[in-house]
């Protein structure tokens, strides 16, 4: 069981690499993380939210059972910005990995914000917001409790700077950051976002657009990342990369910040659990 005094639950985005297949499936992830001391689970609908409701409760019931924190990774199809003929299929994207993802016991729906299509951010967020909102009043309206989590992104031509995440978690109640630690590295393409200083001065602001109590309730992801002038290319290894994941440890301690860190790395759960006996010896 997971350790309640410990600040970080730690886990995958996916099934682990090494869940065997009887039972297999995300019942079977469960299972098999809470084996490896793992005790955090996002669930990849990274293609579609193809699940049935028995299954979903099947996964709900296992990780009550293992103490395994659940969250989903909708679909990569979803655009905040997208033109008014997109934007009905990209929300129900959205909707359907809150309804499938609540049944199954997520208590937080990530996903990708969209583009800016070459124009302003400003510009973006005025179309995506009212759009959010919408969408997190009718689930509220049908009782469905889950955060829905903008994931900062890798590249700067993509809507989700660690600026828009917060802008739009302010705007809306029921919405938080994703904070992709080897993203927000990544996209200014030169190699900064790697020290304390910096890991620092973003969970500052963090704290100051969203309260302090927030910095309580992380949801992060990681992994090492390879990229270029025009941001991320592709995961790495976490030990393949340049990342200083030490450097990001230092900050989340000295802000005594809490939540989940999953990893997302081609090296699923041996990079998970490199990552927590990185943090616990620290």
């Amino acid at each position: 069981m997971f350790d309640p005094n410990a600040s970080f639950r730690f886990g995958t985005v996916g099934s682990p690499l090494s869940t065997p297949k009887k039972p297999g499936g995300s019942v079977g992830a469960v299972l098999h993380l809470a084996e490896l001391g793992l005790h955090g689970l996002e669930l990849g609908w990274v293609r579609s939210v193809r699940v049935s409701e028995e299954t979903c409760l099947a996964i709900r019931a296992a990780a009550q059972e293992q103490d395994v924190a659940i969250s989903v990774h909708a679909p990569y199809y979803i655009n905040l910005n997208a033109d008014e003929q997109e934007w009905p299929k990209s929300r129900q994207r959205l909707m359907d990995a809150a309804h499938y993802g609540n049944l199954a016991g997520a208590t937080d729906i990530v996903f990708h914000p969209g583009s800016y299509f070459e124009r302003p951010a400003a510009e973006a967020l005025r179309v995506a917001i009212p759009r959010l909102q919408g969408c997190l009043e009718e689930l509220r309206a049908a009782g469905n409790p889950v955060i829905l989590r903008p994931e900062t992104m890798g590249k700067s031509a993509m809507l989700g700077s660690l600026e828009d995440t917060l802008m739009m978690s302010r705007e809306i109640e029921g919405v938080l950051p994703c904070i992709d630690f080897a993203h927000l590295h990544a996209r200014p393409g030169d190699g900064s976002m790697n020290s304390y200083d910096e890991w620092s001065r973003l969970l500052e602001t963090y704290a100051a657009a969203l309260g302090p109590e927030k910095l309580q309730d992380l949801h992060c992801h990681l992994s090492g990342i390879e990229y270029s002038e025009k941001g991320e290319r592709e995961h790495l290894p976490l030990e393949e990369s340049d990342l200083d994941l030490k450097a990001i440890y230092q900050a989340l301690k000295a802000f005594e910040c809490r939540g989940r860190i999953l990893i997302e790395s081609p090296v699923l759960e041996d990079d998970a659990v490199y990552a927590m006996k990185v943090w616990q010896e620290m």
